[in-house]
């Protein structure tokens, strides 16, 4: 065969495979940060459309109402997301539900079926994962993605800003997100438009390999940690190996190896009672060793900016801890920062708390945590916790300054407003205000006012360090 006929040959193999599937093979091998980082584009807003049977749809509908915190997944048919640039299929990709409080049916009422004719639409958090059926599939390298829709942000920036600010304060440990217009095509029916939906990059075994450098190893454990993730409990109840059951538990580890399960925990176990008893130069040797707890506190004092009251330190919630090393003593564990939705000003009555804007950042939270509390007792951590501190203390500071914040809110906000309206009828108004259930409705973040939250925030940070 002469040269000009293979070039051909081989370019109409190129366009019959299309170009999602070259994308699959050419990031599956890499799926490196970089590569998730040109995913996770926040300069676009992509079309993302889930095919599913009706079948599958009805019987995701059917788990949720044998047990309303279903993990399990469906198969759908495909995902496509799309835009002017990019175009990526991926089969039989597993699709699930997702949420605490915010759990619900995602059309009609218990017992029903998929109507064609009549639906009842309504806006729910999602999980896809493209190894729940296949070996093979991923979104350009990312095997896993969750989508959240604005629960009470009529803002719809609140979880974006927050980890967007904690990636351009150094924390590199935050996830990466980006916006998607969400459809479902339920069989032949005309495709069901959800709205806008933020894509959240997965906490998992893949976002560990990605940042493998920068964690010292991709080999450790990873626990992800909910409500009653105190640090300073052992009881054997609170350990956990997840199984997609629906059961919740304060450490839940991440690894499907049975054998795992033991030496993860007793590691784990070990580290919260080094915590509770060591105390002075022995801990600061010991927490040194096993932390970054520069990394740490710098996370600590963007939450506090961000006002990020539903945490590990005021509410025993809402954190990942990962191991580098399954070495029961010689490792670095790491805080992973998660769940950032209230915040901005969406204040509650819980722990210590009564208004995020204006909460002491040296007694955040609770002394049934006792982690930052001990690390703030030794002055070299804590002159250094201070010294984030008063990187937000101006209203004009490079991160979470007034006038700059205001500027990419409104830039996000430009972007996704024409995609808002949905065929569920929800959130479909962007407006500067909290969630309704919050106790400070009067924080803004647009407003040029003495409600503005940038501003209130400053001004209580510089307060608190003087």
């Amino acid at each position: 065969m002469s040269r000009p006929i293979f070039i051909l040959f081989a370019f109409l193999a190129v366009v019959s495979c299309g170009k999602e599937d070259i994308i699959g093979k050419r990031t599956e091998k890499k799926g490196t940060f970089e590569q998730a980082q040109e995913f996770f584009d926040e300069t676009r807003v992509p079309k993302l459309s889930i095919s599913i049977s009706p079948a599958e749809w009805n019987r995701l509908l059917h788990l949720y109402d044998e047990d309303n915190d279903t993990h399990a997944y469906v198969q759908c048919k495909g995902v496509r997301i799309e835009d002017e640039n990019r175009s990526i299929v991926c089969h039989n990709v597993g699709l699930r539900l997702r949420g605490n409080t915010s759990r619900r049916r995602p059309e009609g009422w218990n017992g029903q079926n998929h109507s064609a004719t009549n639906p009842l639409w309504r806006r729910v958090h999602f999980g896809l994962n493209t190894r729940t059926f296949s070996d093979t599939g991923s979104f350009e390298g990312i095997r896993r993605i969750n989508l959240k829709y604005a629960k009470e942000d009529p803002t719809y920036i609140r979880e974006h800003y927050s980890y967007d600010l904690l990636a351009k304060y150094g924390v590199w440990t935050a996830p990466m997100t980006s916006w998607c217009r969400l459809y479902f095509n339920i069989g032949e029916d005309v495709p069901v438009n959800y709205g806008v939906y933020l894509m959240i990059e997965s906490i998992d075994k893949r976002y560990i390999k990605r940042r493998s450098e920068l964690f010292g190893g991709d080999g450790g454990w990873l626990w992800k940690c909910g409500w009653g993730a105190n640090l300073s409990n052992t009881d054997n109840w609170r350990f956990h190996q997840d199984d997609n059951s629906s059961k919740s538990y304060p450490y839940d580890l991440k690894d499907d190896d049975p054998a795992a399960f033991a030496p993860a925990r007793d590691q784990l176990k070990d580290f919260i009672t080094r915590i509770i008893r060591l105390k002075g130069d022995d801990f600061k040797e010991w927490i040194s060793r096993v932390m970054d707890v520069d990394l740490l506190l710098k996370m600590y004092a963007a939450n506090i900016a961000l006002g990020h009251w539903d945490d590990y330190w005021n509410n025993m919630n809402n954190y990942y801890l990962y191991f580098n090393s399954r070495d029961p003593q010689n490792y670095k564990v790491f805080m992973l920062p998660y769940d950032y939705d209230n915040t901005l000003g969406t204040s509650h009555n819980v722990g210590a708390q009564n208004d995020s804007g204006r909460q002491d950042p040296y007694h955040w939270g609770i002394n049934e945590c006792p982690l930052i509390s001990k690390i703030l007792e030794i002055s070299e951590f804590r002159d250094k916790y201070t010294s984030y501190l008063r990187d937000f203390s101006s209203v004009d500071n490079p991160w979470t300054g007034q006038a700059e914040s205001a500027s990419r809110i409104r830039g996000w906000q430009s972007l996704i407003g024409p995609y808002i309206a949905n065929d569920t009828g929800e959130d479909m108004v962007i407006a500067d205000k909290p969630a309704s259930w919050g106790n400070h409705s009067e924080y803004r973040l647009l407003e040029n006012s003495s409600n503005n939250w940038f501003k209130v925030k400053a001004e209580s940070i510089r307060g608190w360090i003087k």
